[in-house]
C-alpha cells in the first residue's frame, strides 16, 4: 500500500508551522497503523528530505502517546506478523490533534 499520497502531500504543512499551536488547532492530515498491533501514527507536518525520504511530525500512539518526528522510510522497512507493513488508513478524514491525544 502506498503511505503517502497526493492528496497527502498537498496537505501537509512545513515542519514547525504549529509549533507554538494549542493542540486543538492543529489538524491531523493522516493517520498510518500496524494492522498486526496497536501502533497508530497520526501525521501533523511534513517535509521531504533531499534524498526523496519524507520526515514528519506528529503523535506517535503506542505503549504511550507521545509527539515526535517518523520518516516514511521508516514506516515503509516495518515488517510484522505474516509480513504485513503499516498501513494508511484510507476512510480516515481528519482530525484535530487535541481529539487523538
Amino acid at each position: 500500500m502506498k503511505l503517502l499520497t497526493k492528496e497527502i502531500k498537498d496537505n501537509l504543512k512545513p515542519l514547525y508551522t504549529f509549533e507554538n499551536t494549542a493542540p486543538e488547532n492543529i489538524p491531523v492530515v493522516a493517520k498510518f497503523f500496524d494492522p498486526w498491533g496497536s501502533y497508530i501514527w497520526y501525521v501533523t507536518e511534513g517535509e521531504e528530505d533531499d534524498n526523496g525520504d519524507w520526515l514528519f511530525f506528529g503523535l506517535v500512539d503506542g505503549q504511550y502517546k507521545e509527539l515526535g518526528y517518523f520518516r516514511l522510510s521508516e514506516l515503509n522497512s516495518v515488517r510484522g506478523q505474516f509480513g504485513l507493513g503499516i498501513e494508511r488508513d484510507r476512510i480516515f478524514k481528519g482530525h484535530m490533534l487535541s481529539e487523538v491525544m
